[in-house]
């Protein structure tokens, strides 16, 4: 990409936001734009690593045998009329955005457990069709009272959402377990570290549920967590009149010996049960000729906390100041940002063309009038891991490329530089 292309903003890092910096250096960039509280739109950087993740998501759920579908985010009130629920999401909680005209009562979809379980229904009809797990990615809605941390709890985000449907409850508990485990590897492979945490199942329902929280000082959430078993439980959990049951899910006898982190919650699965198909109604037939309700199973992935989690878990800092962000390598939708005075630019420029053809995402400042001071400035706002500076030390020979996270520099000769990169 030429970073002329782009025509970010000049920013003062003085004046960005000390406890959300990433989210709001790309406000100021303009890479993010909020239309008012909790609605963003996105701009170059945001948008790439946004199919990052959900290429991460996909091939992960893949390899576990989902099927990959998508569900209307425009829903009719007959199907939440079904399992009972658009009262709860329309009046109780005021979690719905709801739409009412001469066609007649839709919402905004804030979740997809009615839609799925119509669209399993209609396609698993025989226990010869079971198990099988539908997910989706795409855009959800919540009426959000107090939007906090940007991307971190906005009024519309994007999500991953899945459906398992299984013939008994033993079934549904080994489909909660595969989605588990490729849950933990999704976020290794992000290089996020990960807790899987005891939680409340909330308006979703179901008899066991689990969150995904990642360490994060910006978290809203208190973890209690065994670094042994690698489980923990939300804190909120001890609160309610039933937390023993919640212990001994964990054979927790002192939560004493559990260390506190703050986190924010970036996934979470619920084993529903017959929660759905029985109060909608939808059952398949089992080897006897018999109609039996699904056993079902929801799980959930928020992107845009992910992308918020990483931006923000990766800030760099010098003393006090906020010089920007550096995104792990793996993710990082550029992988190197090149930067050069005007005796070496056309070198930087053959340098740029050789990576782009070799399939290297790169960033090229070719912007007009600006020291090479300013441009390396401007590569920590824009998060790229490694940087190559053509200036006066250069000898038109060795690059010299610099990690953004910890400073360290690598000479590289131009007949090796794209398996530098190949290689990371």
């Amino acid at each position: 990409m030429r970073l002329s292309k782009l025509n970010i903003k000049k920013i003062n890092l003085n004046d960005v936001d000390k406890n959300y910096s990433g989210q709001d250096i790309l406000m100021k960039l303009g890479e993010l734009y909020q239309f008012e509280s909790g609605i963003y739109g996105y701009g170059n950087l945001w948008t790439k690593l946004e199919r990052i993740v959900e290429n991460v998501i996909i091939e992960e759920l893949d390899k576990v045998g989902c099927i990959q579908v998508e569900f209307p985010k425009l829903q009719p009130k007959k199907i939440w009329d079904q399992s009972n629920r658009w009262d709860i999401y329309t009046k109780d909680g005021d979690i719905m955005f709801t739409l009412d005209n001469n066609l007649g009562q839709y919402g905004l979809a804030p979740t997809a457990e009615e839609c799925a379980t119509l669209f399993g229904a209609n396609r698993l009809t025989s226990y010869k069709n079971l198990p099988a797990t539908y997910y989706q990615i795409g855009e959800k809605f919540r009426k959000e009272i107090r939007t906090r941390g940007y991307l971190f709890r906005p009024r519309t985000f994007v999500m991953m959402d899945a459906y398992s449907f299984d013939k008994t409850e033993e079934d549904m508990k080994k489909s909660y377990e595969l989605m588990h485990e490729a849950y933990l590897n999704i976020f290794k492979r992000l290089g996020i570290k990960i807790m899987p945490t005891v939680s409340d199942n909330g308006v979703i329902g179901g008899s066991v549920a689990e969150e995904f929280q990642a360490e994060t000082n910006l978290g809203e959430d208190k973890v209690l967590f065994d670094e042994t078993k690698n489980l923990g439980i939300n804190r909120e959990v001890l609160e309610f009149e039933n937390r023993e049951e919640y212990l001994k899910q964990l054979n927790i006898k002192d939560i004493n010996s559990l260390k506190e982190y703050n986190a924010v919650e970036l996934g979470n699965n619920f084993q529903l049960g017959t929660k759905y198909s029985e109060s909608m109604k939808l059952y398949y037939t089992d080897e006897n000729g018999e109609n039996k309700p699904y056993y079902m199973g929801c799980y959930g992935i928020g992107l845009g906390r992910i992308i918020a989690c990483l931006i923000e878990n990766n800030i760099i800092r010098n003393g006090d100041k906020i010089k920007g962000f550096s995104l792990p390598y793996d993710v990082a939708p550029y992988k190197v940002q090149i930067i050069y005075n005007e005796n070496n630019k056309e070198a930087a420029k053959n340098l740029y063309e050789t990576l782009t053809k070799n399939n290297i995402n790169a960033i090229i400042d070719d912007r007009e009038g600006l020291t090479i001071g300013n441009r390396i400035n401007d590569v920590y706002v824009l998060g790229t891991p490694k940087m190559i500076i053509l200036g006066n030390k250069f000898d038109g020979t060795n690059y010299e490329i610099e990690n953004t996270k910890d400073n360290s520099i690598d000479f590289i000769p131009l007949d090796k530089i794209v398996n530098y990169f190949k290689n990371i």
